[in-house]
């Protein structure tokens, strides 16, 4: 793999993106907005839930707002590049243009995954960014350089987990073709990845680390950011991470085993 080859075609998927994007530009305004009032929405609803209590789950109002800015990146993350592509594997297995995408002359999962960018979703990651420095801010968290690399290294394999899970069952549309249920339900679990791990009961803290890995996600790196965290912890992100990234490579090579050609 060259990678000087990948990174142009990227700036050229991001080109082509960004010039159909800008086509609407009042389409931005509206986007932003959105994703305001919609931060605006989930922080509110987090402040009800400690309404009645200062802490839950060990957790304190400002720093579950942690969660919520990371999440918020994520969410960000997932609109900008997961959903408008992963979503397009159903497509390109209807109309056939899987083919093309398998003769093309570079990766078929890395045009799939990357080909198109919502930029829109910038937007949201840009104000999940400024949430956590208000988080920083109010918890008064000590920036050294050992903050900044473990809460980097976090956050990139919960951006790595999410991937994978999203490929994974974009994957299987190969099989099953109706997958956007799928999806959706993905994203109804993740959504409860806004509130912190310990707040649930403890069959559900096992069942949120293990088949949907929440913990992996929201809640490691959040408590890297106060502090909290153990190294073990951070040792056993970095292995799911890769797992499930190669546990996600190697799905997708079966699959196309079985991917029927519509010229064949």
């Amino acid at each position: 793999m060259n990678p000087r080859k990948y990174l142009t075609v990227y700036k050229k998927f991001l080109h082509t993106s960004l010039a159909s994007e800008l086509e609407y530009k009042t389409n931005i305004l509206i986007d932003l907005i959105t994703a305001i009032l919609s931060l605006i929405g989930s922080i509110f609803l987090l402040s009800i839930f400690f309404q009645n209590s200062g802490i839950i789950g060990g957790w304190e109002f400002e720093e579950a707002l942690i969660i919520q800015g990371i999440y918020t990146i994520l969410n960000g993350i997932t609109n900008t590049w997961f959903n408008p592509n992963l979503t397009e594997i159903v497509k390109h297995i209807r109309e056939g243009t899987l083919d093309f995408v398998l003769l093309k002359p570079i990766d078929s999962q890395f045009f799939i995954s990357f080909k198109k960018i919502n930029p829109s979703g910038f937007l949201e990651v840009i104000l999940g960014i400024f949430l956590l420095i208000f988080c920083i801010k109010i918890n008064q968290i000590d920036l050294n350089l050992s903050f900044l690399i473990l809460s980097l290294i976090t956050i990139i394999c919960s951006i790595c987990i999410l991937y994978s899970l999203w490929f994974f069952i974009s994957t299987t549309t190969i099989w099953f073709v109706k997958t956007w249920n799928a999806t959706e339900v993905l994203r109804s679990f993740l959504y409860i990845g806004r509130f912190p791990l310990n707040s649930f009961s403890f069959s559900l803290r096992i069942f949120f680390s293990v088949f949907i890995p929440i913990a992996f996600i929201t809640t490691i790196p959040s408590e890297v950011f106060l502090g909290l965290s153990q190294s073990w912890k951070i040792l056993l992100e970095v292995i799911v991470t890769l797992l499930f990234l190669i546990t996600s490579r190697k799905f997708w090579l079966f699959a196309l085993k079985f991917y029927t050609s519509a010229s064949s």
